[in-house]
């Protein structure tokens, strides 16, 4: 007779795609990465990445489930198939496969709900109220206040380092682009020249697109701002407020941990 408590990982990440789906199945990476997903789940983890130190931390909790928001093998094999005897990536195939543990990746079906789920937990951290426009749900509308100060803000309630700020300290903001992780370049100059943007704040920025427009714009008397804030840093949060999130749709019987992977750089 089969135990109504034990819950295969396939299903109980089954639950997680029924209200977060992707729209194409065949393209999403919201898929498994390692691991096997017919085993009984023991415990979750919930991370930004699947960083050997999370990893490690995982096995010491006895969690057998990473839900990972970001690739865990830095290239996909398949475009560069060298990647699988590099000794760095055949460490941490090693290490997951001796310890058993199963990886999911948790990416498009988050970015995809309305409100998405990175972009909420991301707000609330930093105190601010969801744009009530759906049609622009990045551009959220603050109370105005100098660039300087906004990007003091950001650092101090998402608790990291020294961010990188490109733009008149001094220059009055109120319409702010909240555009989290690596979205690109002109997604970015979409929302600084189409919507009415006066300062992106993102997680990485390429420096010779986002960056140049603002250096130009500001020197042609048209002020405009941008904050760098780091992806790890700009999708934290978001990921912690997918583990809560998560504790609500899922059994109670799972035990569900977040476990930040961290800012990778630090300065000098």
């Amino acid at each position: 007779m089969s135990n109504p408590t034990v819950i295969l990982i396939r299903d109980l990440v089954r639950m997680i795609e029924e209200v977060a789906p992707v729209a194409d199945k065949t393209k999403t990476s919201d898929t498994f990465k390692c691991g096997n997903p017919d085993l009984p789940v023991t415990a979750v983890v919930v991370t930004f990445m699947a960083t050997r130190a999370v990893l490690e931390e995982a096995v010491k909790i006895g969690a057998n489930l990473v839900i990972t928001h970001e690739p865990t093998f830095y290239l996909d094999p398949k475009d560069a198939p060298w990647i699988e005897n590099d000794p760095v990536f055949l460490s941490k195939k090693s290490f997951l496969d001796r310890h058993r543990l199963t990886i999911w990746q948790l990416h498009d079906g988050l970015h995809r709900r309305r409100p998405d789920t990175i972009l909420q937990g991301m707000v609330e951290r930093l105190g601010w109220k969801m744009p009530e426009d759906s049609a622009r749900p990045n551009i959220l509308r603050l109370e105005s206040t100098s660039l300087r100060a906004l990007a003091l803000h950001c650092r101090n309630a998402l608790n990291i380092g020294p961010v990188r700020v490109v733009g008149s300290p001094d220059m009055l903001c109120s319409n702010i682009a909240l555009l989290l992780g690596a979205c690109g370049g002109c997604r970015q100059l979409e929302n600084l020249c189409l919507q009415g943007a006066d300062v992106v704040i993102c997680g990485e920025s390429p420096e010779w697109e986002t960056c140049e427009y603002v250096r130009d714009s500001c020197r042609s008397g048209i002020p405009k701002g941008l904050i760098v804030i780091g992806h790890a840093n700009s999708e934290e949060a978001g990921m912690e407020y997918c583990a809560e999130w998560l504790r609500g749709i899922l059994p109670a019987s799972v035990p569900i941990r977040y476990i930040p992977a961290g800012d990778p750089f630090y300065s000098v």
